[in-house]
């Protein structure tokens, strides 16, 4: 049996990053546990000390129930290196697909990341191996293929 997990990412704003992933991945913010108003109340609930206490969401879910949760758990320190692991989008839907069909689909999503906060940092493109994907990177310098 597969292990389900959560997918963390540390950040400086979780709500910004919040509002890029919802709407580049399909998925919805994670409100508290049913019983309770706010986060705030649930961890409060758990016995969590007011001084380290929030109200705000800091997840998001897959609602189809396919894809891991998502959190995004607030550091003081900045990200200065590249990152270890990465999210690769598939976006093109296969090298079934015509290379220039391709191409255009994946032009079209990493310019919807774009308008959404996200940085181009590369276009790959070797038609020897009928390869072509964007490297990005989200707001914090989180780097992700579109593929």
């Amino acid at each position: 049996m597969a292990t389900k997990f959560t997918l963390t990412v540390d950040c400086a704003n979780p709500e910004r990053l919040i509002r890029f992933w919802t709407e580049t991945l399909g998925y919805k913010v994670e409100g508290p546990p049913g019983g309770f108003d706010s986060w705030w109340s649930y961890w409060k609930s758990k016995g969590l000390p007011d001084e380290e206490n929030y109200a705000r969401n800091d997840s998001i879910f897959d609602p189809s129930g396919a894809g891991p949760r998502t959190w995004f758990h607030q550091v003081p320190e900045k990200k200065v290196v590249k990152n270890r692991l990465h999210l690769d989008l598939h976006e093109s839907e296969g090298r079934e697909v015509p290379r220039d069909i391709r191409k255009k689909r994946l032009d079209a999503a990493a310019e919807q990341r774009v308008a959404l906060g996200a940085e181009i940092l590369e276009v790959s493109d070797d038609p020897e191996i009928d390869h072509y994907g964007v490297l990005m990177r989200d707001s914090e310098g989180n780097e992700f293929d579109v593929n």
